[in-house]
Formats: C-alpha cells, structure tokens, sequence
C-alpha cells in the first residue's frame, strides 16, 4: 500500500481493501456494502491501483467503473486526488465515441449507467481488468436495461458497491450478486 494512501486510510477503509484483494485473489465477485459516506470510492480505487500496479506489459487492461451520471466527475476527481498516477478517462459527452481509441491506454474508465446502456455494443467486446458498478440499486431490478447491460461486461473481476445495504431484499441481492 501506498504510504501516503496508508496514513489517509481508516481502520475500516483499509479492512475493505483487503477484503477486495481477497475477492480479486480468489477470483470472486462482491458486494462493498457500507453506510454512504465512509469511503467506498476511495477503497476502490486503492484496491484498482494496487490491482493496476501488480499488472504490467500485455497482461494490463482498464478497469471500467460505471455509476451514475452525477457521480462520474466526482469519481474522476478522487482519482485525481488520491491515485494521481492512475491514468483516468470520463467517457461522458457527444465526443466519447472520438476517444474510443484511447482505452487501452488508460487505466480506469468511468462512464455512467445511461451511456453503458447506449454503449454496451462497444463495450461487450472488451476485457476488462475490473467492472466496478456503483450505487448498485441501479442494477437491483435484474429485468432492467441496467442489469441486462451490465451482465454483457467482460471482467476479470466484478465488484458493486452499495451504501443502502439494508434496503435490499433478497431478490434485489440476487441480481446484484447475478
């Protein structure tokens, strides 16, 4: 771990990382469940950095982070702040389609639920290092274009995050888990 990230992260942060290396490892998927505003973007993005900094050569592929549209600049901006050597790219706008060509380069991805839907096409073909779905509850519904779209991502490793555990039911854990 990163020493400066060291000093910045709390006991229960640093425990959600090491749960997430524990998924990644293992090969499994999971659920990030935490009260909203304690810190899951942050554990995140350690984890994919660490993630990131083991991969090097042919073997590294972006991670593909998805939320919703109002939280896609304040995911790029905590990169910038807390992984700074992360190379980040917001797929957001009417130009995204023009820097399609950079992917490769970059090491996270962040684009929204609304434009995965729209462009899921372009996205389905790729391998991902990590898909990392954000406020999951927009994937609690499996029958949704949300959920269906999702599920056509190809990853290594899959993680959503969620900051309302307790108000999912069964059936909603379902489908995020599916």
């Amino acid at each position: 771990l990163d020493p400066t990230l060291e000093r910045i992260l709390r006991p229960y942060q640093k425990e959600g990382v090491q749960w997430l290396r524990f998924l990644e490892r293992n090969r499994f998927g999971g659920i990030l469940a935490d009260e909203m505003g304690l810190g899951k973007t942050l554990q995140a993005l350690v984890w994919l950095s660490m993630a990131t900094a083991e991969r090097a050569g042919d073997a590294r592929k972006p991670s593909l982070i998805v939320c919703p549209t109002s939280l896609v600049e304040n995911w790029a901006a905590e990169a910038a702040r807390f992984t700074p050597w992360l190379k980040v790219g917001a797929m957001t706008g009417a130009d995204r389609h023009g820097r399609w060509k950079d992917l490769a380069a970059l090491d996270v991805v962040v684009t929204s639920y609304a434009l995965m839907r729209r462009d899921v096409d372009l996205y389905a073909p790729l391998d991902f290092m990590a898909v990392v779905l954000d406020e999951a509850q927009h994937i609690k519904n499996h029958s949704t274009q949300n959920a269906q779209a999702a599920k056509r991502l190809r990853a290594e490793h899959r993680v959503v995050l969620t900051g309302t555990p307790i108000e999912n039911g069964v059936s909603d854990l379902w489908s995020i888990m599916d």
